[in-house]
């Protein structure tokens, strides 16, 4: 079946476009750095290094897709990896461990998720607030110092063992991402949480309880930010409050790039992967290009703003 100009255009216009940035900036960092970007080895490189942020946008695009955002994630990151942490050393047992760290990501969620619903505050001003509230008590329970993780069956399993020549943050980034995908496209809930983000009212006149929807996907989002901290805290065999600062803004700019609209109403699992991709890519990049860390940071915000502009005005355009 053959597609006219129009068609295609409107399909780019939907989303294509960060396949078409994704593929760009391959191309212009294999043409500055030659065979040495995209070898296995550094192509392994690459997933591992954004598997969290991957991980992160997943569940970001769910508080975005209705409407709300979380800035909370960075502070969860440490304090879920702090928790398990402090759970394994003191027990030795990786399933109560596990369950401490997905426990606070949830926890963390719902008083999240409950303000915003019932309280009405805006999602932007709670979890900037929790953000601050949780990386104090990060600070605070390990008096500064980091928690070392020395079970080696826990750290091969979360973040540094592999699956064969595959890496296990790999595996993790694949498993999160087909639940993800087929929650947010193939559910009921999905459904209702990009309604809930594109008119309110109207999902409410449809019978839709968004206060429940927006909870949830807040939840989400956390518990995926906890789940990236124990992973973050296998891969590093340890665990300390400075972990994750900064991720947010890579974890929403990777949403957005990949076709999850800012105030609601669209979200892309398969787009937010390639986002967080993108972040990689770029960092690799840059990394391997010999830029410092502050011209590294000057770099990254360039292409982040021009890739953001560049979606949202076709999406504005749609």
């Amino acid at each position: 079946m053959k597609l006219n100009n129009s068609e295609t255009l409107k399909k780019v216009k939907s989303g294509g476009i960060i396949y078409i940035i994704f593929v760009l900036l391959i191309g212009f960092f294999w043409i500055m750095l030659g065979n040495t970007f995209v070898s296995f080895d550094n192509i392994l490189t690459i997933l591992r290094q954004t598997a969290m942020i991957s991980i992160m946008a997943i569940g970001m695009t769910f508080a975005l897709s209705t409407g709300e955002i979380d800035l909370s994630v960075d502070s969860i990151i440490a304090f879920a990896a702090i928790t398990t942490a402090m759970v394994l050393r003191a027990t030795d047992n990786i399933i109560l461990s596990v369950l401490a760290g997905i426990g606070i990501g949830v926890a963390i969620g719902f008083f999240n998720g409950a303000i915003v619903a019932w309280i009405k505050v805006p999602s932007f001003l709670v979890t900037l607030a929790s953000m601050g509230i949780i990386g104090g008590l990060s600070r605070w329970i390990t008096k500064n110092q980091a928690i070392a993780i020395g079970n080696d069956t826990y750290n091969n399993i979360f973040g540094s063992g592999d699956l064969g020549f595959v890496p296990g943050l790999f595996v993790w980034t694949f498993f999160v991402t087909v639940v993800g995908y087929l929650a947010l496209k193939k559910t009921a809930f999905g459904k209702r949480i990009i309604a809930t983000g594109g008119n309110e009212i109207a999902a409410i006149y449809t019978g839709i309880n968004t206060r429940i929807i927006k909870l949830k996907a807040l939840i989400i989002s956390s518990t995926s930010a906890a789940l990236a901290g124990m992973l973050y805290a296998g891969r590093m065999h340890g665990a300390r409050y400075t972990m994750g600062e900064g991720f947010a803004l890579s974890v929403i700019a990777a949403t957005v790039i990949g076709g999850t609209a800012l105030y609601g109403g669209k979200g892309s699992i398969i787009g937010s992967l390639i986002g967080a991709l993108v972040i990689g890519i770029i960092n690799n990049g840059l990394i391997l290009m010999g830029f410092n860390v502050s011209q590294q940071m000057v770099f990254k915000g360039i292409i982040l703003i021009v890739a953001i502009s560049i979606n949202t005005q076709m999406e504005l355009k749609r």
